[in-house]
């Protein structure tokens, strides 16, 4: 042993061709270099690479010959060697050993005669001659050109040297047929692409070695040498002729005999050949197979030089045409085979032979697979990128294991480019996508601001059927993610710092192995990668510019959450706001803003954010107030601006405005109930006003109900949830994305909670009317007091001056000043019913408003809404008055029970 494995595998192989030929070493040359040739193809046995069984064939072998003691002695030798490292393919010897010991004479020999076989006198090119012919084109020229060659390549011993036209795996080869052996699987062989050249058996091989096997019956009774042949009528063309005539058919060329019919798309044998039924029924069928390569090869032309098909286009076209080239390898095999019977003279009889019924049986496995190459091209007419892929995927859940091998090697090839496309966006954030093959899109026209929202998107018809919906979201994050760093946020860290980058689909290979395992290695990519560079943006963001600082502030001030600023705003801008809307001054009111900041908790916030913070003046219209225009500020800019858009910051005021306001009636109502409060005691001496200001009271607490019950919706049911579940929800985000997605989801709800949406604006300019009658009660009350002070003051003087001139000893007042004084008294007394009926109308509206807002709460599909139109009316004061309300209170009653 040690002595061969320190020789050359080349010394070794002339040695073995010595002694197999009998021969001397000059003898053999030709031999030696086809020996070189055989074992430098891709030929692979189509047996299971299994020491163990080929092991346990030797001593069954063994035992047959009732060799005993050698089968003992094999086995013993055979456990020392596997102690030993002296040999590292310990399976190719012993398979080696078993093919030269079993008699080529046997049905069940894998092997032919070597000696036969290398005894062959080889031509003087042999080894500069190509095995096989990659172009139909060549296969069409003169058999005279190319019989040299391919006569030594397989050999004399007709159909059974025919190598097998296979992809992925080995199928059911010439020599699995003569020897009975089942195909094997494409996975487990681990054969390498291309046709497997059968080993040739010699021309004296029996004619039992020329059965096929049990899965399919013989094609004739077996006859010592020759089969019974049919006498051919006069003018009948012969089965060689034909056989000739369907190998050029076979490449998609018209023989002598069948020709392609335009009308038809077919090929058809003419009808004024004479040719008996079997023969003209056998040629047609094989006939399929020249049009099924045209389909299939016409599409490979038409697309090859097709450069918009894109890069997964060629993929698929390249894929095609290895397939044709194997094709191609089995016909060269086929025409050599026909030519070494022309130039030997093989009768066309002889078992041997090669006949349309031998053909039919070899070309079963190429026609499955054209068959299954033509339905890929018709269906994936006018499909590209992606989409091509899907169309390719979906052609792979079928339950052949040999179409599945076929259709999962052209998807590993298809997918390539797009895994490719895939690996550069999740790690480098590079779209190079010239064709639009790609499920990520890019908008070259939108600007850096509206990177994240508008700059990538998703092309849902290129996203393969294989890669998931959520897949391909995480896909567009993480390459967003990487360009939003770089051109937004400015951030200079390397993309394989922020996701270590594994390794891609460099070949088909890769690819295959990834589509292999879509939920396992591939799932993890994606996921490592995503959860990677997601993290390192929020924590940027975070850091480096304030993100959720800025949230706070929006709830703080916008939303009005900062209650000792709002209010010292509020009574530092009164006089100002109290003024006509045309008067107003901006720069006046930003240094009142200035001074309630440094005046409450506001000023212990952020510089950043309070620079940010302003004074805004809306849009002014005809009769406006300072506090019908004015509203607070918050610039943004830069990352941030990618979370608080425009369309937010709109919704933002939208919301100020209205919660200003609902302010504003808390304010007003509080400067009502402190004008009665102390105005209560000085009015005591004017009891002609005790009614009115009762009716005052009363109104009032009415209004300060319902703005209490409807200060407590808005700012503990509305904001406080939703902003309860928005901050949940970004402390649990995990990409940029979630924390949009949930910002707009709390801008949505307190839009809509608050009135503001379009379905709820019949309940708003309810609720606007009701702060309008607030606003004008006070006008009334205003008055009111103003008119009743004007009264007690001069009542005052007038005691006053009395007791004064009696003090002096003079009559305190005269007839005259009496008079006039009872004249004015009466006069102010008789404008209290008067005001009694403008309180009474403003009361009665009032109610009417109110009334139909609760009609309107009651018939909400809002929960809270109704929930909250009981708390406004908790005595039923309204309801007795609205037969609408006890209606839908009764109504609601009975949804509730019946829930119960």
């Amino acid at each position: 042993m040690a002595t061969l494995d320190q020789k050359s595998p080349n010394v070794l192989l002339q040695s073995l061709c010595c002694r197999i030929t009998g021969k001397s070493e000059a003898e053999v040359a030709h031999q030696f270099q086809y020996a070189v040739r055989v074992i430098g193809s891709n030929y692979a046995p189509t047996i299971e690479r299994d020491e163990f069984l080929v092991s346990e064939k030797i001593k069954k072998e063994l035992l047959k010959q009732r060799r005993e003691a050698d089968a003992a002695l094999f086995s013993e030798l055979h456990r020392k060697l596997q102690t030993q490292s002296v040999l590292k393919h310990r399976w190719s010897v012993l398979y080696l050993l078993l093919s030269l010991s079993e008699d080529p004479r046997k049905p069940s020999s894998r092997v032919g005669n070597y000696g036969a076989l290398f005894a062959q006198a080889l031509p003087r090119d042999a080894h500069s001659t190509p095995f096989y012919c990659t172009r139909p084109q060549s296969l069409a020229l003169g058999y005279g050109e190319r019989s040299a060659a391919l006569s030594a390549s397989v050999g004399t011993s007709g159909i059974s040297s025919l190598g097998v036209y296979t992809l992925n795996g080995p199928t059911a080869t010439p020599q699995s047929l003569l020897a009975g052996q089942p195909p094997q699987s494409a996975a487990g062989g681990g054969q390498p692409l291309g046709s497997r050249l059968a080993w040739t058996l010699p021309v004296s091989c029996s004619p039992s070695a020329l059965a096929l096997p049990n899965t399919r019956p013989p094609l004739g009774p077996p006859v010592p040498s020759a089969r019974v042949v049919r006498p051919r009528k006069d003018g009948e063309v012969s089965e060689t002729a034909l056989v000739r005539d369907i190998l050029y058919v076979f490449q998609g060329i018209d023989g002598k005999f069948i020709k392609m019919s335009g009308p038809d798309n077919c090929y058809k044998i003419d009808s004024k050949v004479v040719l008996c039924k079997s023969l003209r029924d056998t040629s047609s069928r094989l006939a399929e197979l020249g049009w099924l390569h045209n389909k299939v090869r016409k599409y490979t032309d038409a697309r090859s030089l097709d450069r918009a098909f894109g890069l997964v286009g060629q993929s698929f076209c390249a894929s095609l045409h290895q397939e044709l080239k194997e094709y191609y390898r089995l016909l060269s095999v086929l025409h050599s085979q026909l030519q070494v019977e022309d130039d030997q003279g093989v009768n066309v009889c002889t078992e041997g032979s090669l006949t349309l019924r031998r053909l039919l049986v070899w070309m079963y496995d190429p026609k499955v697979r054209l068959k299954t190459l033509a339905a890929l091209v018709d269906f994936c007419q006018g499909r590209k990128g992606g989409e091509l892929a899907s169309a390719v995927h979906s052609y792979g859940k079928t339950g052949d294991p040999q179409m599945r091998a076929l259709v999962h090697h052209i998807l590993s090839l298809v997918s390539n480019p797009i895994l490719n496309f895939l690996y550069r966006w999740i790690y480098d954030g590079e779209l190079e996508d010239t064709y639009h093959e790609f499920f990520v899109a890019s908008d070259p026209n939108v600007k850096t601001d509206r990177l994240w929202h508008d700059k990538y998107s998703l092309r849902k018809s290129m996203i393969p059927t294989f890669i998931t919906m959520d897949q391909a979201r995480k896909v567009l994050l993480i390459g967003k993610s990487i360009n939003f760093l770089h051109q937004v946020c400015h951030d200079r860290t390397p993309p394989g710092k922020i996701t270590a980058a594994s390794k891609s689909a460099d070949t088909p290979k890769d690819a295959a192995e990834l589509l292999s395992d879509l939920e396992g290695a591939f799932q993890e990519k994606i996921d490592a990668a995503y959860f990677d560079t997601s993290k390192y943006l929020l924590d940027v963001l975070n850091r480096n510019y304030l993100l959720l600082e800025h949230l706070q502030a929006m709830r703080r001030y916008l939303l009005l959450g900062q209650g000792d600023f709002i209010r010292h705003l509020m009574d530092l801008l009164k006089p100002e706001l109290a003024r006509p809307a045309t008067t107003l001054y901006q720069h006046n009111l930003t240094g009142i803003l200035e001074t309630a900041v440094r005046a409450t908790n506001a000023q212990f916030d952020n510089a950043e954010i309070l620079k940010r913070l302003d004074v805004r003046l809306l849009e002014v219209s005809p009769g406006d107030t300072g506090w019908d225009v004015f509203s607070l500020d918050y610039h943004v800019d830069g990352p941030i601006a990618t979370v608080f858009t425009r369309e937010c910051m709109g919704h933002y005021l939208r919301v100020f405005n209205f919660l200003w306001r609902a302010k504003r009636m808390e304010y007003t109502l509080t400067d009502i109930w402190k004008g009665q409060m102390c105005n209560a005691k000085l009015l005591k001496t004017m009891p002609e006003l005790s009614g009115v200001l009762h009716q005052c009271h009363i109104l009032a607490s009415e209004m300060v109900h319902f703005i209490h019950q409807m200060q407590y919706y808005i700012t503990f049911e509305v904001l406080e949830c939703s902003w309860d579940e928005l901050w949940n929800k970004v402390q649990q985000a995990q990409d940029l994305d979630h924390i949009i997605a949930a910002h707009d989801v709390f801008l949505d709800t307190i839009i809509s909670r608050c009135l503001l949406d379009s379905n709820s604006r019949s309940l708003l300019n309810q609720l606007r009317a009701i702060f309008d009658q607030i606003i004008e009660f006070q006008s009334a009350q205003d008055s009111l007091y103003r008119s009743a002070l004007e009264e007690l003051t001069l009542r005052l003087q007038y005691e006053e001056k009395k007791q004064q001139r009696e003090e002096e000893g003079q009559w305190g007042v005269t007839a005259e000043q009496e008079a006039e004084e009872k004249r004015r008294i009466q006069e102010f007394q008789d404008t209290i019913p008067k005001m009694c009926s403008q309180l009474r109308i403003l009361t009665h509206f009032y109610q009417s408003i109110v009334q139909q807002f609760l009609v309107l709460l009651m018939t909400s599909s809002d929960e809270s809404l109704r929930f909250l139109s009981f708390r406004l009316d908790f005595n039923e004061h309204y309801r007795a008055r609205e037969p609408r309300l006890r209606a839908s209170l009764g109504a609601n009653r009975g949804r509730r029970l019946s829930n119960i």
